[in-house]
């Protein structure tokens, strides 16, 4: 049962780390699993500050996941309505798929821009935030993800 404890948690491991940057997946939630049926297992015990810590980090970056692309949009020169397009656009690219998650985004910000009277190139550049935040959002999954992959396997040697 403990092999297979191990097997299972490494397997919620990697496929965090894959869900990082596979829009489908939610990595850094996956992770922390991994994590928490490591440490039901005889091998490893991590300490309850350890995994709370861990749990608040996945929270924050769930949250953090979903406000990153809406600033990007504003610190490219992005009007409120930039923001609120970023916003929906994520929104709606959830039942387009992954695809869906990485261009909605970028379309909704496009699209409110232009809605709101700026010109093509502003609106892009705003857009291009957004596309931007969605990368920055990313990175931070993908390491979360790897950090507690790190963690784990130290905790076995």
């Amino acid at each position: 049962m403990n092999l297979f404890l191990i097997i299972l948690a490494f397997i919620c491991l990697l496929l965090g780390l894959a869900g990082s940057v596979i829009p489908a997946l939610p990595g850094v939630p996956l992770s922390f699993l991994g994590l928490l049926i490591l440490h039901w297992t005889e091998n490893v015990e991590f300490t309850s500050t350890f995994l709370w810590v861990w749990a608040g980090i996945t929270v924050l970056t769930l949250v953090a996941d979903y406000f990153i692309p809406a600033w990007g949009t504003k610190r490219f020169g992005g009007s409120r309505y930039g923001v609120w397009g970023t916003t929906i656009g994520l929104v709606i690219g959830l039942f387009f798929g992954p695809w869906g998650i990485v261009l909605g985004p970028f379309v909704g910000a496009l699209v409110a821009e232009l809605i709101a009277g700026k010109q093509s190139h502003e609106a892009l550049k705003a857009a291009l935030g957004s596309f931007i935040g969605f990368l920055m959002g990313t990175l931070l999954k993908v390491i979360c993800c790897a950090l507690m992959l790190y963690y784990a396997i130290e905790a076995l040697i």
